[in-house]
């Protein structure tokens, strides 16, 4: 048996520990918001269930580019704020609005990035912003299916289009890959 193996052990441990520590923190985080409370005792109850989720539910290791631009972020996170407002106000709009009745449709929105996890925010995105809902996604063909209220002909429908793809690149420039950023600016397909 080589003397390295213990080490190589530890290291890949170390570094897929690593790995997992934002989503670790996050489950912490999500525990104490949920209990409304930022004591000492909701932070050592959340490392506890984060401990039991993360042994018991043993999901594959997540692999997170490694980029983080706080500029993006924040111009997504008041973008994302004036999105809901402005989708509020809208849809409380077209709900008062006795003239005339607000279309839907479904439609598909195919990603130019191939990646779950930026698939995940777009759709989660997309999904609290007021007007529209993810009632499917073909991962695939990386195709986001959309229930949308306030279309009344094929230009509302690339307009819905362009805004999954706005938020999409608002995601990416914030924690996508180098490769995802390329893509994203060429328009990739």
């Amino acid at each position: 048996m080589s003397p390295d193996l213990p080490q190589g052990r530890l290291r890949r441990a170390f570094a897929t520990a690593w790995r997992q520590l934002p989503f670790f923190v996050w489950l912490i985080a999500l525990w104490m918001l949920l209990w409304g409370q930022f004591t000492w005792l909701a932070f050592l109850t959340g490392l506890v269930a984060a401990l039991v989720v993360t042994r018991v539910f043993r999901l594959p290791p997540v692999e997170l580019s490694g980029r983080v631009n706080l500029w993006w972020g924040l111009v997504f996170v008041v973008e994302f704020m004036a999105a809901v407002v402005q989708g509020s106000l809208t849809v409380a709009w077209q709900v008062l609005d006795f003239r005339r009745q607000p279309g839907a449709a479904i439609i598909g929105v195919r990603l130019r990035t191939d990646d779950d996890l930026i698939m995940a925010h777009v759709g989660v995105t997309c999904s609290l912003i007021p007007g529209s809902l993810i009632v499917d996604t073909d991962r695939d063909r990386r195709i986001l299916y959309l229930h949308v209220i306030g279309v009344r002909d094929d230009r509302d429908v690339e307009k819905q289009r362009a805004s999954v793809h706005h938020w999409e690149e608002r995601i990416v420039r914030a924690v996508g890959s180098r490769a995802q950023l390329q893509a994203i600016k060429g328009g990739g397909r």
